[in-house]
């Protein structure tokens, strides 16, 4: 007998464990918690959910509301089971569902929930105001209702037929504000040098290292963009309601005297102000809900469906991408770092490689370029402006749809476009650069004792060391390429928007502007939402009736596949996975204060050289 066979069996054998083991600790054990529904809801079938006769479409953001879901779809998944990662909420998703819905005889209504909303820009405040117009229009009811309303999610409100607050509730329109902590005090008590090189007095991206509050020329930028903004915001709240904007912002106007009055009931000032319609507690409002579509078929609530099952239910959750000649959709959502990044960041490789695959693709005849971004690495930036350069040198239009802010790296990647369309609330601009060192040798010595020294065969050896203080010599040389970069920024601008160098340059130096005025100075080209830059490629292209568009995302892996699959299945059986609590806890308010400084954290520029703006409003 061939001794050798046994041999070769067990290790085919031991093989083969290993490969399902492997596939076993991949797979099911981080989703261990939803295994046995998960099985169950195999067991039972079930053919997904599925729209009431008449029902009313349930509209309740969590968290922020973004362009793109941040991370890959496995972390985000297990992120939801622990409650490690903030919550988001797609607008693709809401303003898919309220499109959908608007020509549905099954839904009747949509009903407005914003006590989980957290956060929203003020550009996709109006993309949903238009999407709910429209609903409208259909001649379809609007309710909605809230323990508090705060700006964000008062615009949303307001855009209803009928608005219920709960009399425990109140409604505070605090207003636009771009608030940062600012570290030079800690920075000075620890004798840490920070050296910073830019080019542009409104460049305030650096200004938390070098003061202890806000400088006259930012001051003066954000008010002039964040008041462009509120009275925007005020406009388009009253339109939808009876008061004047005045009497919108007039609440804030002594306010403790008209609480005072009103027995210190935030709920009926707001109903008296004319804010809201009604105030109703919880069970008021099932009722009234009840009047509008109806009854659940266990009768304890209201018919409704929410947006994640209607999407799914309704065929635009999950569907192949559109067959055809169509516009190809490029999300450029985050801090622009060099690389590749998941979603919900850009990497200057992995989006580039998203703009060649639309290039590539014949039947996609246009591109467009959604920017959410307060910009990032100079170097980053570069690569993704130069692939889409060479897309509009292969015959397919470039048009750039800016979210809620495109500024800084945000708008260099935006130079190489045939036309550029952002929302009047967009924030732009910020054409500026910036680099900087931070040493640390004064507290290596006083506090730790150490000392560095050394040689090196040139001056240039050392000479930029976080542990050592910087040569002069090396912040010369640093500045001068600081100053190139700005120059090529100016170049990039002028080339694309037919201007002077000079003329770019009175409205650069790292200053922010509304949408609005950046129209007026030149810097984009029309206004209006994502929609209307895809008509605008889709006519350059030449395609004729409503544009097929196609989303252009990295492939997810079939792990990410299974496990979406699986929490699917899950969450039908057992419902919705736990959430955080709500809350400021010391931990959260250090993991605040992480997430303003990650974007500076994380840059990685080859060169050093950041186009970033912290330009993000609350």
């Amino acid at each position: 007998m061939d001794s050798s066979r046994p041999n070769l069996l067990f290790r085919i054998a031991r093989g083969l464990w290993r490969g399902l083991d492997r596939f076993r600790r991949l797979t099911f054990t981080p989703l261990s918690p939803l295994a046995p529904a998960a099985l169950l809801a195999a067991a039972r079938g079930g053919g997904g959910p599925e729209v009431p006769e008449r029902a009313a479409l349930v509209l309740a953001p969590r968290g922020q509301v973004v362009e793109q879901l941040s991370g890959d779809s496995l972390a985000r998944l297990l992120g939801k089971l622990d409650g490690s990662t903030e919550e988001e909420t797609l607008l693709s998703d809401l303003l898919d569902a309220i499109d959908e819905a608007r020509a549905d005889d099954r839904i009747a209504a949509l009903y407005l929930q914003t006590d989980e909303l957290t956060g929203i820009g003020p550009s996709k405040l109006q993309d949903l105001e238009q999407a709910i117009g429209e609903f409208k229009a259909a001649g379809k009811k609007v309710v909605a209702a809230g323990d508090l309303f705060t700006t964000g999610s008062y615009h949303l409100a307001a855009q209803a037929d009928e608005v219920h607050l709960n009399p425990m509730g109140m409604v505070l329109l605090d207003g636009y504000g771009l608030w940062r902590p600012y570290f030079r005090a800690g920075l000075d008590k620890y004798e840490v040098d920070v050296h910073v090189f830019r080019v542009g007095e409104y460049k305030s991206a650096v200004e938390p290292y070098l003061r202890d509050g806000i400088s006259p020329e930012a001051r003066e930028s954000y008010l002039d963009v964040l008041g462009d903004l509120w009275g925007s915001y005020l406009g388009d709240a009253a339109a939808a309601r009876t008061p004047p904007p005045e009497a919108l912002a007039q609440p804030l106007a002594g306010i403790a005297a008209r609480l005072r009055a009103a027995g210190g009931d935030g709920a009926r000032l707001a109903l008296e102000a004319g804010l809201v319609d009604k105030l109703s507690n919880r069970d008021e409002v099932r009722a009234r809900m009840v009047e509008l579509v109806g009854e659940e078929e266990d009768g304890k609530g209201f018919s409704r469906i929410g947006v994640d099952d209607y999407l799914k239910a309704s065929g635009r959750r999950g569907k192949k991408p559109a067959k055809g000649d169509a516009v190809g959709v490029v999300v450029a959502k985050g801090t622009i770092l060099d690389g590749t990044r998941p979603p919900g960041e850009i990497g200057g490789d992995s989006t580039a490689a998203l703009v060649r695959q639309a290039r590539e693709d014949e039947k996609i005849k246009a591109v467009v370029l959604r920017v959410d971004s307060g910009g990032g690495s100079a170097f980053a930036s570069e690569v993704i402006r130069r692939e889409l350069e060479l897309t509009r040198g292969a015959g397919k239009p470039v048009v750039v749809s800016m979210g809620s802010v495109a500024a800084s790296g945000g708008y260099w990647i935006a130079t190489s476009s045939d036309e550029i369309w952002a929302s009047p609330d967009t924030i732009t601009g910020s054409i500026g650069i910036f680099g900087m060192i931070p040493t640390f040798q004064k507290p290596l010595a006083k506090y730790l004792g150490v000392t560095i020294d050394g040689v090196g065969t040139t001056w240039l050896s050392g000479a930029i060391r976080p542990d050592r203080a910087l040569d002069p010599r090396a912040g010369e040389l640093v500045q001068l390429m600081i100053d190139r970069g700005y120059e090529e920024f100016l170049e990039r601008v002028a080339k694309a928007r037919n201007m002077s160098r000079d003329e770019v340059d009175r409205i650069a130096r790292g200053r922010i502007w509304s949408g609005a005025d950046a129209k007026s100075i030149g810097l984009v080209d029309q206004l209006g939402g994502l929609e209307e830059a895809i008509a605008a490629a889709a006519g350059r292209a030449g395609l004729e009736g409503e544009p097929k568009v196609r989303y252009l995302e990295p492939e997810r892996t079939w792990k990410e596949k299974l496990a979406e699959q699986l929490f699917s299945a899950a969450i039908a059986v057992a419902g919705e996975a736990p959430r955080a609590p709500r809350g400021l806890s010391p931990a959260r308010s250090w993991k605040e204060i992480e997430r303003r400084l990650e974007p500076l954290l994380a840059l990685d520029d080859p060169t050093g050289l950041v186009a970033h703006c912290l330009c993000e409003v609350e």
